[in-house]
């Protein structure tokens, strides 16, 4: 087959899936957007999109529709040039939902199959909306206008034939009638590479070296930011550095946004959960990385005493899925998409979001007692290993999916 990729930050969720389509003989191309520098692993080719200014006061309820749509044309007409000019026809296109590249292709190419990669579906009430008051507390319009940030995700779907969810609490989100029109098929990690080692060191920037042996406390995200609980996190910390004097905490995540809004006075999330908690905090115990290489989180999830995971409800992270890869002890929010991968007690434990209390308490038994952890240690990598490894389970089941997908005629 030829097999279009699309998605602004190639590879993303393809990134194990391309080059094992193109190796099994597919002829693969992916298109991205000119900003985007990461390594493709197969042949692709770059569209230009540049966002236009936006008038809320003018637009309202179609803000993010008009973000995203404009996005969908400028993909279209990159498409269109493929098309026209390179005779380029594939049979099947797989790409993501989430910025609108997809909206019109079918405009382009009605005879490819189009498949979305479908991660999430927007509410205006009953998900990540309204989750935490002390940040979302949305009145009528802003309902309105986070319901309306699902416009373009739903009709991604209804003019394409099919569609992937990671998860089934993701998959979930969507309305019923499109509901019916996703598989459940998850990236998967790669547990080979992701695993267990005794022996890992990790050399912090002032030079200390972590081992597996050390108290190590560990908050990964993209983003230090209430959606995924740094605000609960912080609070936690002055009570656990205290309990534990022998404690050091590693946190890995940069100063942006990703999901949510910033503070309203400006700063960023985590100089702003400094300002409320860093006076009763030992900072020299206290280690921001920033972003790092994902080898340096592999050996920060392989030292790590305990690691703590917390998200609104709303996409599941990899991390959460390599920290269990790696044998990490996980504390994660009792949220639905952590409690689809975590059984309290079993893999891993569970604490209430909002409770800071409870998250003090937890790190520090944690810290405590390692050895009563072991059982939930192994415990965890093998439930990663049984249910999201990448190359037994989710990388055949993935290609078995879109071989098949290619031999179905499109909707219309």
């Amino acid at each position: 087959m030829k097999i279009l990729f699309i998605h602004q930050n190639f590879p993303g969720q393809f990134l194990h899936l391309a080059p094992e389509l193109a190796r099994r003989g597919h002829d693969c191309l992916a298109l991205t957007d000119a900003a985007n520098n990461r390594p493709a692993g197969i042949p692709f080719v770059k569209y230009r999109y540049t966002p236009p200014a936006v008038d809320p006061k003018e637009t309202r309820l179609g803000r993010n529709y008009t973000t995203m749509s404009d996005r969908g044309v400028a993909v279209a007409r990159a498409a269109r040039t493929l098309r026209d000019e390179k005779g380029y026809e594939p049979d099947l296109i797989l790409g993501h939902s989430g910025w609108g590249e997809t909206l019109f292709l079918k405009e382009i190419w009605p005879k490819a199959r189009l498949v979305i990669y479908a991660e999430f579906y927007y509410r205006g009430q009953g998900l990540d909306m309204g989750f935490d008051p002390e940040f979302s507390t949305p009145g009528f319009d802003g309902l309105m206008i986070a319901q309306g940030r699902a416009a373009h995700l739903g009709q991604a779907l209804v003019h394409a034939d099919a569609g992937i969810a990671p998860t089934e609490w993701q998959a979930s989100t969507f309305p019923p009638v499109l509901r019916q029109m996703l598989t459940v098929l998850h990236d998967g990690i790669d547990t080979d590479l992701v695993r267990p080692d005794p022996q890992a060191r990790l050399e912090l920037p002032s030079g200390r070296v972590l081992t597996a042996g050390d108290e190590v406390v560990s908050f990964v995200n993209r983003n230090l930011e209430p959606y995924r609980g740094w605000h609960i996190f912080a609070r936690a910390l002055p009570a656990v550095l205290q309990a534990r004097p022998d404690a050091q905490v590693v946190i890995v995540g940069s100063d942006g946004v990703s999901y949510g809004q910033p503070p309203a006075d400006g700063r960023a999330w985590k100089e702003d959960l400094l300002r409320e908690v860093g006076p009763r905090l030992d900072l020299s115990r206290v280690h921001f990385l920033g972003r790092v290489p994902h080898e340096t989180f592999v050996r920060l999830m392989q030292v790590t005493r305990v690691h703590a995971y917390l998200t609104y409800p709303f996409v599941l992270s990899w991390s959460l899925l390599e920290a269990m890869s790696a044998g990490a002890l996980v504390i994660g929010s009792r949220t639905p998409p952590v409690q689809e991968v975590i059984r309290d007690g079993v893999n891993g434990v569970l604490v209430d979001f909002f409770d800071v209390e409870a998250w003090s308490n937890a790190l520090v038994a944690a810290l405590r007692r390692p050895d009563r952890y072991r059982p939930l240690r192994a415990a965890a990598r093998s439930s990663v290993i049984e249910r999201y490894d990448l190359r037994s389970h989710c990388l055949p089941r993935i290609v078995s999916y879109i071989e098949a997908q290619g031999a179905i005629p499109p909707a219309r």
